[in-house]
């Protein structure tokens, strides 16, 4: 994977942005952390690897650019998720979770599992809660997902939320379901292959016969 920084100097970057975000006095030993370090950036090729989109290759290369506010937001998830596995300090987890929703107003806490294939677009304003998630899932700005009576959602395969799609409770999303720009589902589930429309009070639903293209599995 090509990546527009040296691992070395993504790393010391990374933890100059929290030390300078989080003043507390507390520093972190590159060499602590480089085990998580490497691991994260291993599932971020992985990821990336998935996706067919000009801005993730370079050269027929996978293509990490830190400067790319997607990327950089997905590596930031993987790295506090990775961390979080490995039992690290968690005020280092918590920090880069901050330190994600400070430069792109992501709320994914670092607890979540997200799957190993999944792409945020422009995630300004995006909550994850505590849902369960599969493969191949692309999530817009302004999206919520979270409980309802306390349940999550469950997403299956090939799932993508667009601008402002929030999805709440006890739903079954199942594989390849596209959820319109502003739509809200509560405690509903919805079979394979449908689009979704609207609200609980207000929707309609399509078939959804074709994958999406923007990754390199197709269905």
């Amino acid at each position: 994977m090509k990546i527009t920084l040296k691992k070395e100097a993504l790393l010391k970057y990374t933890l100059d942005q929290i030390e300078k975000s989080f003043p507390d006095g507390k520093k972190y030993d590159k060499i602590n952390v480089l085990k998580s370090f490497e691991k994260s950036i291993k599932r971020i090729e992985f990821c990336f690897s998935k996706i067919n989109n000009k801005y993730f290759y370079k050269d027929n290369e996978v293509y990490f650019n830190h400067l790319n506010g997607d990327q950089y937001s997905m590596y930031l998830y993987f790295f506090s998720n990775t961390l979080f596995k490995d039992k690290f300090d968690t005020t280092l987890c918590e920090k880069i979770f901050l330190l994600n929703k400070k430069l792109f107003g992501i709320d994914v806490f670092y607890e979540i599992n997200l799957p190993d294939i999944f792409l945020f677009v422009h995630p300004l304003g995006t909550v994850i809660g505590r849902g369960k998630f599969d493969d191949y899932l692309i999530i817009y700005q302004g999206c919520g997902i979270g409980a309802n009576h306390n349940v999550y959602p469950t997403l299956g395969k090939y799932v993508t939320l667009h601008p402002n799609v929030t999805i709440l409770g006890n739903c079954n999303i199942e594989e390849n379901c596209e959820f319109a720009a502003n739509s809200l589902i509560i405690d509903k589930d919805l079979e394979s292959n449908t689009i979704y429309f609207g609200s609980p009070k207000n929707n309609f639903k399509k078939k959804n016969l074709i994958a999406n293209n923007i990754w390199k599995d197709e269905k």
